[in-house]
């Protein structure tokens, strides 16, 4: 589901060759690239999408005749405590690196591949002096740990500088009360070259007649060891429960699919069988990533959210979403 606003966004780019490259954190960075691209199609751009690891395999999946780079991302590892921040400052150094160099590659495939333009999902390195750039967050302002929060107002500068660096910044999200960013997007003023570009989901929204077979959708997911102790716990919870339930383990490089007491366990659905059980199925419990978030408002869903432990920005967008009067939790 792509907006008018990012319909008119497209609309302005000046290129026609056009690399479109995620982050590799998680599937969220990749599914909500998904009415990008389809937009960019319809109006007969050509793509070129780049990446690495689960978003990039979900992306060739959805894209089968795209021409596909591999292009390394960052990867990250979260700590299997409740806090993210010591594993995060460890990781400090490769993220570091891994910008410098994906920007280093992206001048060699700006050449190679005559890109055009380069639309960046919240990959910090990819912009380039001499070709049109977007990037597109939903977060400038980064939630800082309860000691760090000192040092918000910086960090959301230092972002802002990084933004700078690009033609253009999409915010996927829209203005007013009924926003889902709260304070990531709305406490401080926007950079200068950014926009609200709405809600991005691969999801649209339409009347199904068949009901699902289960009572319980559980959708894990995210990086490790988080969502191994995230699936392990939903199993613990539901195995047990004399009602038909289904577990998405969020596996792309896997394709089982078993019983566990009550649970069915399978290792991803394709779009439009997840869309079916995400509108059918009475109870959803899930993570709270904001490309979740933006799913479930797409599909006038709402679900039972459980945020990584320590992930600051889920923290916050679970408590601020299960704040209005609308909530998603149940």
């Amino acid at each position: 589901m792509y907006t008018d606003f990012l319909s008119d966004e497209i609309k302005k780019l000046r290129g026609n060759r056009v690399l479109v490259a995620p982050l590799d954190w998680g599937l969220g960075h990749a599914t909500r690239c998904v009415p990008i691209i389809k937009c960019l199609l319809e109006n007969h751009k050509t793509v070129l999408i780049a990446g690495s690891g689960a978003s990039f395999v979900f992306l060739k999946k959805e894209f089968p005749r795209l021409e596909a780079i591999c292009f390394p991302s960052l990867f990250v590892r979260y700590s299997s405590s409740d806090s993210q921040t010591a594993a995060m400052l460890r990781q400090l150094p490769s993220i570091l690196y891994r910008i410098v160099k994906e920007h280093v590659l992206l001048k060699r495939f700006v050449k190679k591949y005559r890109i055009q333009t380069v639309i960046s999902d919240n990959r910090f390195g990819l912009w380039h002096k001499r070709v049109e750039c977007v990037y597109i967050t939903h977060q400038i302002m980064v939630k800082m740990p309860p000691r760090f929060r000192f040092a918000e107002r910086f960090v959301c500068s230092l972002h802002k500088f990084i933004i700078s660096r690009y033609d253009v910044c999409w915010v996927p999200d829209v203005v007013g009360e009924n926003n889902l960013s709260g304070d990531l997007s709305h406490k401080y003023p926007l950079p200068k070259n950014a926009v609200f570009v709405g809600w991005l989901s691969r999801f649209e929204f339409h009347e199904l007649a068949d009901e699902s077979p289960y009572k319980n959708l559980i959708l894990v997911s995210g990086p490790e060891p988080q969502r191994t102790i995230f699936e392990q716990q939903m199993l613990n919870k539901f195995q047990h429960l004399e009602e038909p339930s289904l577990l998405v383990r969020g596996i792309l490089f896997a394709s089982e699919s078993f019983d566990c007491g009550y649970v069915r366990i399978v290792s991803h659905l394709d779009t439009k069988t997840l869309q079916f059980l995400l509108q059918k199925t009475p109870f959803v419990y899930c993570r709270s990533g904001y490309s979740t978030l933006m799913d479930l408002a797409a599909l006038h869903r709402r679900a039972m959210l459980f945020p990584t432990p320590g992930q600051t920005e889920q923290e916050y967008l679970a408590e601020y979403v299960g704040s209005k009067k609308d909530s998603f939790r149940r």
